[in-house]
């Protein structure tokens, strides 16, 4: 049976396979969101691990230390914390292929040999605003994201600053993400395009 998984703020819940993308104007706000989704899956004796961009790690994990137990979280692993540059970036430039590799054997490991159940993954994604070798093929990697998404137990959070992303970005962003969260709801996402339909559509 599928279960909800609760997003962290009162009546929000997402569904295993998830991928989803908030939407919020600079930091206080991102921290809304970003904070409560973390702590409830930490509570929930979940793994999460998060890739931040425009804030170091230790703002963030500052922050969410008046939720949760963050020392005993780090040390036993259910929560990882990675810079864009340690996850999206790792070669100096942007690969599709790559990241998802990474996501595969950061989720298997999570599921395997570190015996979690259920993973949240969330990625501030202003990193590719920077016009970074690569960062052209964001939207190929976010469209193939949501058949990644379906492999593992596990929701995929990316977080996209308003503030910051213009009008032609965010066209984009909303055909390869099937939710949106924005301003306290999630809701489906009646502009999104499957992946083959995506990709064939910018060939």
């Amino acid at each position: 049976m599928i279960r909800d998984v609760p997003f962290g703020i009162p009546g929000l819940s997402l569904l295993p396979g998830d991928h989803v993308c908030a939407f919020y104007r600079g930091s206080p706000e991102r921290d809304e969101m970003l904070l409560p989704y973390l702590a409830e899956g930490l509570r929930a004796g979940e793994k999460c691990i998060c890739v931040v961009d425009a804030s170091d790690h230790a703002a963030v994990l500052t922050s969410l230390g008046g939720e949760v137990d963050v020392g005993g979280h780090l040390a036993e692993h259910r929560l990882e914390m990675f810079t864009s540059e340690e996850a999206y970036l790792r070669s100096g430039r942007f690969s599709p292929a790559s990241i998802l590799d990474f996501w595969d054997g950061a989720i298997a490991t999570a599921l395997g040999p570190e015996e979690f159940t259920f993973v949240r993954v969330v990625g501030e994604m202003s990193w590719a605003l920077r016009g970074l070798p690569g960062s052209e093929a964001l939207f190929a990697y976010e469209a193939e994201l949501n058949r990644f998404a379906l492999r593992y137990p596990q929701v995929l959070l990316c977080l996209y600053d308003l503030e910051r992303f213009g009008g032609e970005i965010l066209v984009d962003v909303l055909k390869t993400h099937p939710k949106i969260l924005v301003d306290g709801f999630v809701i489906e996402n009646p502009y999104y395009l499957e992946p083959d339909q995506f990709l064939v559509a910018r060939v």
